[in-house]
């Protein structure tokens, strides 16, 4: 397969409101232990995230569950994870650009985190069924651009995220064949010292559902050279 231009989209904050679900859990973990165990199990969070380089939402619980193996609350936790409705946190048109891009070139999924809840958070979400599957999931995905462009080759990429120094990562590896759009939107977004991230995003939007109108500037053809 070889097409002409890969859009590669980031999930949390990017397709979805993980934002939401971080203070859903939060609420959640409050209501079953209390407000220090729910401090206790964000600070294991925090510490297992920084070792391991991504969010790892079950990881902690299994930190968690250490201290707590005797409390009831440890199920109906478990059931709140595996049952929340991440369907309702995509945003406004996220899955229709989706759609659309496919219509433009190849929408492909690139995000970080587990094997076993982000794949999870991206099928219950819808994101998995409306992009036919094409999903790609690493512990760090500015690590495994080689990988990336052997499973899709490509004349042109754009990586769509809500993190500019993630997406300063990729392109200061790829050059001129990724074109980087910043999505302001989650908490990534906004504390972002913009001043200090180089190279800048080629392109800033508000919320993803301005890609729908980007998007087509982006495409590159065979004799269309880069931006």
């Amino acid at each position: 397969m070889n097409t002409s231009t890969i859009f590669l989209l980031d999930v949390d904050n990017t397709l979805l409101d993980n934002d939401r679900f971080a203070s859903d859990l939060r609420a959640q973990m409050k209501e079953l232990f209390g407000q220090d165990e729910c401090d206790r199990y964000w600070s294991l969070y925090e510490q297992l995230r920084d070792t391991v380089g991504y969010a790892d939402y079950l990881g902690a619980l299994q930190h968690f569950r250490r201290e707590n193996d005797d409390r009831p609350g440890l199920l109906a936790m478990s059931s709140w994870l595996f049952h929340y409705p991440f369907e309702k946190l995509v945003f406004p048109e996220a899955l229709s650009i989706i759609k659309h891009l496919n219509t433009l070139g190849k929408a492909v999924v690139l995000s970080d985190g587990d094997i076993v809840f982000q794949p999870h958070k991206v099928e219950r979400a819808g994101i998995y069924e409306v992009i036919r599957g094409e999903v790609l999931i690493f512990v760090h995905k500015d690590h495994a651009l080689g990988v990336v462009q052997a499973r899709y080759p490509a004349g042109h990429y754009v990586m769509v995220d809500d993190k500019p120094n993630l997406l300063a990562a990729m392109k200061r590896q790829m050059g001129g064949r990724l074109t980087t759009v910043f999505v302001q939107q989650g908490h990534y977004a906004a504390q972002a010292d913009m001043a200090t991230i180089q190279p800048a995003p080629d392109h800033t939007i508000s919320r993803i559902a301005e890609l729908s109108g980007l998007a087509p500037r982006l495409v590159r053809t065979p004799m269309t050279p880069a931006a």
